[in-house]
């Protein structure tokens, strides 16, 4: 392989790979939280525009790329314009650093399936991630209407509540796999021959739910509750500009479940991959069982949004105060013992 491929070429095909690959879950996660929510609601849902309406996103980008965009006399034009573009630039860039499979060997190349690898991988995404608030709290701000501030207000004590309980566990994780790279963590596991979240199962459900509420997915999407603030922090944007916002939550929901399936789930690794009756399933590309991790919980996400009903906001930060962050605190302390006594 020529220097000219190895150093230029790969790494421009994997900048392109990692902007189109949230964007081909973005459409397909569209498609499927329709469906699925009409299934459960005994609805047809989507089906005029292609094979079972799988068109149906690609009709309602084309409307959203035509659609007049509005800016009202009032705004602040800077941050009205830029919050969109900072939301889905930081729900992006976090994916340089998300592993999407294990190293493919090419000759004597070794193919790497991340743009880049870092010691502390996981507190860059985290950072990363948690900028998008930044453009919720402008956009709504920036709006000069009341809606949104009150959602973009939400927003805030949502992110900066639940992001306490987060950061908790994920650092229970990084104390058993003595490492904040993405890559070596799911090494570790490899090595262990136990998913960390089988070892850890309260430091899964608290992250699960912290993620759930920090993506303002239901039951916690109160910034955008419709029945109270129209479409909360939102409200005010049209055309691409309620795109951007629309698909960087996608986006985060697909970044937050890899984040599951690597932290407590393996990432790239089969099933149970300590028992050697399954021996066959290492068949399957690691890039595969990757996909089908986080599917499941892509498809909990729209479980989740059809059956549980919104919380009061009150409710909600009750949860995470009074019993997440409590909760987090003493996994964290009891991982932190077990590992200093062993």
């Amino acid at each position: 392989m020529t220097p000219f491929v190895a150093d230029v070429l790969i790494p421009v095909g994997k900048i392109v790979a990692v902007i189109l690959y949230p964007m081909i879950m973005v459409v397909v996660m569209i498609w499927l939280e329709r469906r699925v929510v009409a299934l459960m609601q005994g609805r047809l849902g989507p089906n005029r525009v292609g094979f079972q309406g799988v068109l149906q996103p690609v009709a309602d980008a084309v409307k959203l790329f035509f659609k007049e965009d509005i800016m009202q006399r009032q705004a602040d034009a800077f941050l009205f314009n830029i919050s969109p573009v900072l939301v889905m630039f930081s729900s992006l860039l976090a994916f340089c650093f998300v592993p999407l499979g294990e190293p493919i060997r090419i000759g004597t190349y070794t193919l790497t399936l991340w743009i880049a690898e870092s010691p502390v991988g996981l507190l860059i995404i985290l950072g990363l991630s948690s900028i998008s608030v930044f453009g919720v709290i402008f956009g709504g701000w920036a709006s000069n209407s009341k809606y949104p501030l009150m959602g973009a207000l939400r927003s805030v004590v949502q992110v900066l509540s639940y992001e306490i309980p987060t950061g908790l566990t994920v650092l229970t994780v990084a104390f058993v796999a003595r490492s904040m790279d993405l890559v070596e963590i799911v090494r570790r596991q490899e090595a262990s021959g136990t998913w960390y979240g089988f070892l850890m199962p309260v430091s899964f459900i608290v992250f699960w739910i912290s993620a759930v509420a920090e993506t303002n997915r239901a039951p916690f999407d109160l910034p955008e509750a419709e029945s109270e603030l129209v479409a909360g922090y939102h409200t005010e944007y049209s055309g691409m500009k309620f795109a951007f916002f629309y698909m960087a939550e996608y986006a985060h929901m697909v970044l937050v479940s890899s984040l599951v399936v690597i932290l407590f789930f393996g990432g790239w690794l089969p099933p149970f991959p300590s028992v050697k009756a399954l021996a066959f399933l290492h068949a399957v590309p690691g890039f595969v069982w990757y996909l089908v991790k986080i599917m499941f919980f892509l498809y909990l996400y729209v479980w989740i949004r059809a059956t549980l009903p919104r919380y009061r906001f009150d409710a909600l930060i009750r949860l995470v105060w009074k019993w997440l962050i409590p909760l987090a605190l003493v996994n964290f302390l009891v991982v932190a013992l077990v590992r200093v006594l062993r």
